[in-house]
């Protein structure tokens, strides 16, 4: 490897929710170990690797220049971008027009459904699902419409095209989430599953919002299709939303960008994303953005997605091999895993929440699953050194799954 993904960091102090956050907020955060077990942590999604260097030399570059003040993007923040899809996603046709910021997805998400819904509407989005989802579209009065996912035969999750019609033709929806790839289940969805998806929006005139925020995150030779580049009308019925935060771990930088062919579409949204009058780039994340996009970034990024490979190989082997009980779908993208622990609490006479605080006591900082509609879920990110994915596996099978 040429870049570290082994180096073990201490966030502690750091500004980062991920450490620091254990204990403050009951319900969604795990709570702080027992004396004698240092954090290991898992549930928060973002990333404990050292960033791609390219990404402070640009950050550290602009800052020596000591007036930060009124700024509009650059046409090498476009150009990055527009490089950035026709390389890794072979997006053709991508101008600058069709680009436009976004503080972050959710807040693009929303600034989506004020276009093509009004507030009480229905809107169509698959469960499991993601929390901020839930927080955002409950937070601004529209009705979720959950269409659950089902595991095929070969414990994959897929849709449930039945029932999203059934669904669709039933309860006057006109807009639909779709997550792709998807958070929590961790599927990197087939051309022809997003076809037939897309082909059931067109029949209902259903608009899309699609957040492809973990589309570069993809796992063991899979392959990210963009929801746009099925068919001309999913082109032009859909919102797109990226961010390189997942990818190279900028959360804390904020910026988010939409890709809009439709004109319409994106005049609207873009004057709606403008009312609050905040939706603003940050000079200091366009400059982040710029230096993950640069070649550097595109080694990082392969190199990330093999760590990553490894570390959900060796998990899901691990669970199938020691946690009789625990369920798992081995995600196809992204860097989290989605366990479904119902059997095993009933056969050790444990609630969800006695396995948690099990887990958390030893140092293993994973996260409730049923904010994201899996009753007896437990989310679990594994984007640290293999090293450290290693020990927390041992810390549960001698301490927690031991029983």
């Amino acid at each position: 490897m040429k870049y570290d993904f082994t180096t073990i960091m201490d966030r502690k102090g750091m500004d980062a929710i991920a450490v620091d956050g254990l204990g403050m907020n009951p319900g969604f955060a795990p709570e702080p170990p027992r004396e004698g077990f240092d954090v290991i942590p898992m549930w928060v999604a973002d990333m404990n690797f050292p960033a791609v260097p390219t990404i402070p030399e640009a950050i550290i570059e602009r800052t020596k220049h000591p007036a930060y003040g009124y700024f509009s993007a650059t046409d090498e923040y476009y150009d990055s971008i527009i490089r950035w899809h026709e390389t890794r996603n072979g997006v053709q046709g991508l101008t600058r027009e069709c680009i436009g910021y976004e503080n972050g997805v959710l807040g693009g998400v929303i600034a989506a459904l004020n276009v093509f819904c009004s507030k009480g509407d229905k809107v169509l989005l698959h469960t499991p699902t993601y929390i901020g989802f839930t927080n955002c579209m409950t937070n601004n009065g529209y009705d979720m419409v959950l269409s659950p996912l089902k595991l095929d035969e070969n414990h994959v999750w897929r849709m449930d095209f039945e029932d999203m019609e059934e669904k669709l033709k039933t309860q006057n929806i006109h807009a639909a989430v779709f997550c792709s790839p998807h958070n929590p289940c961790g599927r990197v969805w087939e051309q022809w599953e997003i076809e037939k998806a897309m082909e059931l929006y067109r029949k209902y005139d259903v608009y899309v919002v699609s957040d492809e925020i973990w589309s570069d995150i993809i796992l063991n030779g899979h392959k990210h299709i963009p929801t746009q580049s099925v068919s001309e009308d999913a082109r032009m019925r859909t919102v797109a939303l990226y961010a390189p935060s997942k990818t190279f771990n900028l959360a804390g930088l904020v910026g988010s960008y939409h890709i809009i062919y439709n004109k319409w579409i994106r005049d609207r949204v873009r004057k709606e994303s403008s009312l609050s009058h905040y939706n603003s780039m940050n000079v200091l994340s366009m400059h982040a953005l710029i230096g993950a996009y640069r070649p550097e970034g595109y080694e990082w990024a392969d190199e990330l997605c093999q760590v990553l490979s490894g570390n959900v190989n060796f998990a899901c082997d691990y669970i199938k091999g020691h946690f009789e009980g625990v369920k798992v779908s081995k995600p196809e993208g992204t860097y989290m895993l989605f366990l479904d622990c119902t059997e095993w609490c009933e056969k050790h006479g444990m609630t969800i929440d006695q396995l948690e605080k099990a887990g958390w006591d030893v140092g293993v900082a994973w996260q409730d699953g049923r904010m994201f509609h899996g009753p007896n879920a437990i989310r679990m990110n594994l984007a640290l050194p293999l090293s450290r994915v290693k020990e927390a596996f041992e810390r549960l099978n001698t301490y927690v799954f031991c029983r």
